[in-house]
């Protein structure tokens, strides 16, 4: 507020408000300004912490990549790298393992194609006590049929089908065929563009 009528007035006031600004400023940086405001016990130093970056995967992380099966000890962690069109298939197993498949659309040479995934997956299983499936990834650009006949199996002349919406049960109940596991077990869910953790 400026005190009208008295010249120069108006400047010194002025005058006092930056200079107890830049005081004030001072007094936080050295740590010296008051806790209340008004003299005494003398505030902590203002600091600014960086943002804490994200968590990379433990360095112990079972990393599986496309057309890959893999496990995991009780205890560890399941790392599926860049999963974009692909899903992923972690087995839960009653001992605190985790048995996992980065089933891809798409055949890495020298991988499972997608139509092999979960053989290859109920193998690793074998008998053991499974108490939950967890389906991961691109669930609309996925057939529940490419599990049993994979686009790569498709000969000359023959149209490869193409899903024109999600069918989260569709797959949920492929995996559990797949797999010898019951439908109930299974879940399906949608997730963006990225690596999956699972712990």
């Amino acid at each position: 507020m400026f005190t009208k009528g008295i010249p120069g007035r108006q400047y010194a006031r002025r005058g006092a408000c930056a200079l107890a600004v830049a005081s004030a400023a001072l007094a936080l940086q050295t740590g010296t300004a008051a806790a209340s405001g008004t003299g005494g016990v003398p505030a902590p130093a203002a600091h600014t912490a960086p943002a804490p970056a994200p968590a990379p995967a433990p360095a112990s992380a079972v990393r599986i990549t496309e057309g890959q099966v893999g496990e995991a000890a009780p205890g560890g962690t399941l790392l599926y790298p860049s999963v974009t069109s692909c899903l992923t298939v972690t087995v839960r197993l009653a001992d605190g393992g985790l048995v996992g498949a980065h089933a891809s659309l798409f055949q890495v040479p020298g991988e499972y194609r997608s139509d092999r995934v979960l053989g290859a997956l109920r193998d690793r299983v074998g008998g053991r006590d499974v108490t939950a499936v967890e389906v991961r990834g691109a669930v609309g650009a996925w057939l529940p049929g490419y599990f049993t006949k994979a686009i790569e199996s498709y000969g000359d002349g023959e149209s490869v089908p193409f899903p024109s919406e999600p069918d989260p049960d569709g797959l949920a109940a492929a995996v559990a065929d797949g797999l010898g596991q019951p439908h109930a077990k299974v879940t399906v869910t949608d997730v963006p563009d990225g690596d999956q953790t699972v712990r």
